[in-house]
């Protein structure tokens, strides 16, 4: 397959969201609230007024750190409440490494960070959701590779039942259409 050019893994930079939405530190927690909710996002990335990226607020940083203590929302800051440092992962990596890391840091998103700048992010959900595709192209793969490579049928055993004398072996070989184990191999030798 990649004598023909094509890539067998996928990168973060096929399934990451961009661009992303961000916010800037100074700003309230509601808004970055009412931001996730306008837009249907779980989290947003938390910006400095420089514009570099130091942080990301999530549903859950909102719900334990803003609803569960009862604080009022327009009067909590973002930067009080997000979490940082921002963790990131470069686009070319694939999206296995980005899944191992996620994993090992027990978190579910990931800055994309290409030459010092964010440009997307991808999420444990997106990752998710490309898993069926490549369940089934690992599938495929592993099929034309398989047909690819050619059996002798003589050097390769099977196990299973005789079809001569019933009894189960671990070395049947194929004779005249049908699976035979070794004894019943060396009776059909010394009958001919």
């Amino acid at each position: 397959m990649s004598e023909l050019g094509l890539r067998t893994k996928l990168l973060v930079r096929d399934v990451m969201s961009s661009p992303v939405v961000t916010i800037y530190e100074d700003e309230s927690s509601d808004k970055a609230a009412a931001n996730m909710d306008m837009k249907d996002l779980g989290a947003v990335i938390v910006q400095n007024n420089a514009g570099k990226s130091i942080g990301i607020i999530t549903e859950r940083d909102l719900v334990k750190r803003v609803v569960a203590k009862n604080l009022k929302p327009d009067t909590v800051k973002v930067k009080e409440i997000m979490t940082t440092p921002l963790v990131t992962v470069e686009p070319d990596a694939t999206i296995s490494d980005a899944a191992r890391r996620m994993t090992r840091l027990d978190i579910r998103r990931l800055g994309v960070i290409y030459k010092g700048n964010l440009v997307g992010i991808i999420s444990s959900k997106d990752i998710l959701g490309v898993m069926p595709e490549l369940i089934e192209i690992m599938q495929e793969r592993s099929r034309i590779e398989n047909a690819a490579v050619t059996i002798d049928s003589d050097d390769v055993p099977l196990s299973g039942y005789c079809d001569r004398c019933s009894a189960y072996s671990e070395s049947l070989k194929e004779r005249e259409g049908q699976n035979i184990c070794d004894d019943c191999r060396i009776e059909l030798e010394q009958e001919k």
